[in-house]
């Protein structure tokens, strides 16, 4: 009997990139709790019920747990952008699905819109600040290009100031996700989203 229920915790116990998952995945969780409260290494030790030692075994910091979630948006956010822009030419429909993928990723993803917003990092490292600074700095570099694609396909106008106007357009999705992070993910940022889009891309 006791071989069995050895054998059986061998089977159930997951494997090292199963558990670094499972770490993330239960952090992310915890990121969308009402009242927001800082996430400790004791608190995801407790909620995966394992011991701290367990979760520096796959993480050598909480830093590091953090960029995990940070590399999932990365690679989510930049793969759709990908998409969009190798599926559909034209700029203008190229930022509406932009905006919309963004606001939508924040919707489906409310921790993760904690870590966009910095929310979740105030008392992290500030390497991980600097980090989500470039991810945006990135998206208003995708952004810039669809309106040069808009401009030059004279879907806009040829003095329209590019820059300008994919500032302003990063500028209200993170002001969407911070709302919507700071009213508790009850202010969702796709509401009214087709009319504040027509008005951006005016």
């Amino acid at each position: 009997m006791n071989v069995e229920n050895t054998s059986q915790e061998k089977r159930t116990r997951p494997k090292p990139g199963e558990r670094r998952l499972q770490i993330l995945q239960t952090l992310a969780t915890m990121l969308e709790e009402p009242g927001g409260e800082r996430v400790t290494t004791a608190a995801l030790a407790a909620r995966l019920d394992v011991s701290e030692a367990a979760l520096y075994r796959h993480f050598a910091s909480k830093a590091q747990m953090f960029e995990g979630l940070i590399e999932f948006i990365e690679s989510s956010v930049f793969g759709l952008i990908n998409q969009i822009t190798s599926k559909d030419e034209d700029g203008v429909r190229q930022l509406r699905a932009m905006i919309s993928m963004l606001l939508g990723f924040a919707e489906r993803n409310q921790g993760m819109t904690r870590v966009l917003v910095g929310e979740a990092l105030v008392t992290e490292d500030d390497r991980l600040q600097e980090r989500i600074n470039q991810l945006i700095d990135r998206i208003e570099a995708s952004v810039r290009q669809a309106f040069r694609s808009a401009i030059a396909q004279g879907r806009l106008a040829p003095d329209t100031d590019h820059a300008a106007r994919a500032n302003i357009v990063v500028s209200f999705v993170i002001g969407r996700w911070s709302r919507f992070a700071k009213s508790g993910f009850r202010r969702v940022p796709t509401e009214h989203l087709e009319k504040q889009v027509a008005v951006l891309l005016s």
